[in-house]
């Protein structure tokens, strides 16, 4: 993986599967289906043939899974990920869920 900050690291799939498991938190997602997003996401990566992917490339992959699986969980890895500062960062991004402008 290549981070943000251009420094390398290997991929961690327990950091993924923390990850996941932390915006997941509190909601009605079943540990096995965490398991398959993250083998999913893994399986992926693999078939990209890639030695060195961008993090942002497997923050994105998260995001589509938690888009479709719950909003809630979406909308919190994404404030991480995203790296919101303010309130108006929320209802921006909650504003682009919804289809409203804010």
């Amino acid at each position: 993986m290549i981070k943000k900050n251009g420094e390398k690291s290997p991929f961690d799939r327990d950091k993924l599967m923390k990850s996941l498991s932390i915006a997941l938190r509190k909601r009605p997602v079943e540990d096995e289906r965490i398991e398959r997003i993250v083998n999913s996401i893994q399986r992926r990566l693999e078939t990209l043939g890639e030695s060195e992917i961008p993090t942002k490339v497997i923050g994105e992959m998260v995001m589509d899974h938690l888009a479709n699986l719950d909003q809630v969980a979406y909308v919190r890895f994404a404030s991480v990920y995203r790296n919101f500062r303010e309130a108006k960062d929320f209802e921006e991004f909650v504003g682009q869920l919804s289809g409203d402008d804010v």
